[in-house]
């Protein structure tokens, strides 16, 4: 069964029952990701190591990479 039927069956069901329909599948996809960055940068902390996410590491790099363009180096 694909993700697509078993959201079908569980919508019709709610509808039977009276419940609120549930999210589609994919709706909160991104928000998922995000808390698992937000807890993997909390384990980090917590064993000492340097964090990494969104607004560390990566950015800086970007950062840097753009300024060397810009000034040719």
């Amino acid at each position: 069964m694909s993700i697509t039927q078993q959201y079908l069956i569980d919508t019709y069901r709610a509808r039977q029952h009276g419940d609120p329909t549930p999210p589609a599948p994919g709706t909160h996809d991104w928000q998922v990701m995000r808390e698992l960055a937000d807890h993997r940068r909390f384990r980090a902390a917590l064993t000492c190591r340097p964090a990494r996410g969104r607004d560390r590491g990566r950015d800086r790099g970007r950062i840097r990479a753009a300024l060397a363009r810009l000034l040719g180096h």
